[in-house]
C-alpha cells in the first residue's frame, strides 16, 4: 500500500496562492501515477492534476489548467500542487491518491486510483 500524507492546506483570501504538499512512501508500483483530487461540500471529488513518477509528465483536468502547478521532488518522495490566484470556489478537501501509471487516464476516474490520503483542507474567502 501507498502511503499518502497531505500537507499544507488553510485559509487564505482570494487571490492568494497555497502550496500543498503529498508526502508518498512505499510505492508498490513500478511506475505510478500521483494526482490531486478536490472534493467540497455536497460535491463530487473532482480531479485536479496528475504526475507521473519516475519522470516528469504531468496532466491537468481541462477545467484546472492555468492556476494550479502539480510538481514533484523524487529525492524527497514528494508531490506538490502549487494554487495561485485562488477564488471562494476553490474551497475544498484536497486529496492526493496513487494509481498504477497504466491504469485509467490522468485524473479522469477517481475509481482508478488505489491509495489514498487523508486529505488537507483549503478554505478561500472573498
Amino acid at each position: 500500500q501507498v502511503q499518502l500524507v497531505e500537507s499544507g492546506g488553510g485559509s487564505v483570501q482570494a487571490g492568494g496562492s497555497l502550496r500543498l504538499s503529498c508526502a508518498a512512501s512505499g510505492y508498490r508500483y513500478s511506475t505510478t501515477r500521483i494526482a490531486w483530487f478536490r472534493q467540497a461540500p455536497g460535491k463530487e471529488r473532482e480531479g485536479v492534476a496528475a504526475i507521473y513518477r519516475p519522470g516528469v509528465s504531468t496532466c491537468y483536468a481541462d477545467s484546472m489548467k492555468g492556476r494550479f502547478t502539480i510538481s514533484q521532488d523524487s529525492a524527497k518522495n514528494t508531490v506538490y500542487l502549487q494554487m495561485n490566484s485562488l477564488k471562494p470556489e476553490d474551497t475544498a478537501m484536497y486529496y492526493c491518491a496513487a494509481a498504477p501509471s497504466m491504469r485509467g487516464r490522468c485524473v479522469e476516474d477517481k475509481g482508478d486510483y488505489i491509495d489514498w490520503g487523508q486529505g488537507t483542507q483549503v478554505t478561500v474567502s472573498s
